[in-house]
Order: structure tokens, then sequence, then C-alpha cells
């Protein structure tokens, strides 16, 4: 993945620390599936380490770590500006895309942080809250957890994450991610959760797309690689690898975030569309 060096970054879309507590779920695209695998196959409670577990809180920042990021040259000068160039490409996206898009912030943490979700650990990996629509970032989890599932890593695979995560962003607004919620069925390979997150990584999909196809915005050129490794990454977090490596077994009643299979062909369907207007997972039959 290649960035402009003269691209306009905005550092006033990240943040850092929490937000309180609060009692609404998060909803995960990376590790956090991890969690809730463990949670359902051996009985232990997720809500221990996500959506407000005790511990300490991380401390509050009013200081913006990111202020030193103004344009895509300094991604060289200090490689964590990447975060601010995804995320600034993706809002910016978005902006363009999705008439009243609300802007949100990319809040990256080490150990813990309290969010309007609750506090969560680094064990969660990146998740969205709908309750303070932030998207939080561990920045550990590309370094320890995504190689432990055995992704390739790499830029594209990070931003595919985050990407992802605004697309929850994007149910949310659009009031997707309520109605799902309140059908009920948690679990299952045609369960709402799973149409969810397999709309994120469709819209996650568009958002890459439009960034491969203009040299003059922020991320200058995706190339097949970096499509490669956002593929790779979208596989290794789904339900049947994550219950393989953790149990042995796979159990599709279980499933809350698809198949790898599946992640894999909605992220491809957003990228190959590059229209959000096909990442409609709800539609009946769109599973089959």
């Amino acid at each position: 993945m290649q960035y402009n060096p003269g691209a306009q970054l905005d550092p006033s879309q990240m943040g850092g620390g929490g937000r309180g507590r609060g009692g609404t779920i998060a909803v995960g695209g990376g590790a956090s599936i991890l969690i809730m695998i463990l949670a359902l196959l051996f009985g232990f409670d997720p809500g221990a380490i996500l959506g407000g577990g005790g511990g300490a809180p991380a401390p509050q920042t009013q200081d913006n770590q990111y202020a030193h990021c103004q344009t895509g040259a300094d991604i060289e000068k200090d490689p964590e500006c990447r975060y601010v160039a995804y995320t600034n490409s993706i809002q910016n996206y978005w902006q363009q895309t999705l008439s009243g898009y609300q802007m949100t912030k990319t809040v990256t943490f080490d150990g813990a942080v309290n969010t309007a979700c609750g506090q969560a650990s680094a064990q969660v990996g990146p998740f969205y809250c709908p309750a303070d629509q932030t998207i939080y970032l561990d920045k550990a989890f590309f370094a320890t957890m995504l190689p432990q599932l055995g992704a390739q890593g790499g830029d594209a695979a990070e931003a595919y994450v985050i990407a992802h995560e605004y697309g929850h962003h994007i149910s949310n607004l659009t009031g997707v991610m309520s109605q799902a919620q309140q059908q009920g069925q948690t679990s299952g390979p045609n369960s709402p959760a799973v149409r969810l997150e397999l709309q994120a990584d469709c819209y996650a999909g568009a958002w890459l797309r439009y960034a491969s196809g203009s040299s003059d915005s922020i991320i200058s050129e995706v190339t097949q690689e970096d499509l490669d490794r956002a593929i790779n990454a979208a596989e290794v977090v789904g339900d049947d690898h994550i219950q393989r490596m953790q149990a042995g077994r796979i159990d599709p009643s279980q499933w809350t975030h698809g198949s790898s299979q599946m992640r894999k062909q909605w992220l491809a369907q957003g990228f190959n569309s590059g229209d959000p207007n096909t990442c409609n997972t709800f539609a009946a039959g769109a599973l089959n």
C-alpha cells in the first residue's frame, strides 16, 4: 500500500483514552470473535473481557498523540501516522458516498480502555462501540493477535480491519444494526449477527476499491498483493477457521461472524462492485 506524500492528513479524527461505561455490547471484527467463540464453546462470561468488566481503567489523555501527522510524508517518519491515513481515507469515502454521514474517531489504546460499551482489554482486538459511535483499536493487535490467527499482516490487512469497523458505523447510522439486534438470533450461518459482519466486510471492500482508484488521494496505490493480504485477514477471522484452531472442530450453529469463505466473498463483493448498495446481506437469499 502506497501513500501520497503530499496528501494532507487530519489527526483530529484520532483520539486516545475511553468514554466512560455503559451496557451496550461492542461489535467487533477482529479478535473479539475469538473471545465470543471461546465463551460459547467453554461457557465463560465474555462480559468479563468485553462490555463492562472490572479492572483498572486506561489512563485518559487530552493530548492527541497524532498531532504531528500532517501529511502522507509523515508516515515514513512515524509509521503510526498510517492510522490517521486509514481513518481519513475511509471517512473521506463515506462522506462522499452516504448522505448525512456522521464523522467519528478512531481511538487507539494500549492494554485497556473505557468506552460507552464498557471496559475492553487488549484481548478484544479492534471493535466498534455503537453507544459512542467510536472505533477502538489496540495497537498491539496487528503485531500479536492477527499473526497468531495466521494472517500475513501488512498495511492493507490493517486497513481492512479498520474499514470493517467503520462498516459497522455505517450499519449503525442507517439503522440496520439496531434492526438486526432486535431480531434476537445471535448465532448461526444465517443469523442477523453474521449478516451484520458480512455487510461490514462488503463495505470495507467498497472502500478498498475507492482507495485503489485514485492516485491523488491519501492512499495512492493498492496493489494485488495488498488485496491478497486483506483477503487473507478476512479469511483468518472466519468462524470456521477460529473454531478449528481453538477446538479442532467446526460448529456452524455457533457462528457469529461468518465462515472464511463468506467473509472473503463479501469483501470481494464490495471491492468488485465498488458500490455499497450491493452490500445488502439481509436480502432474501443473500447468503445462499
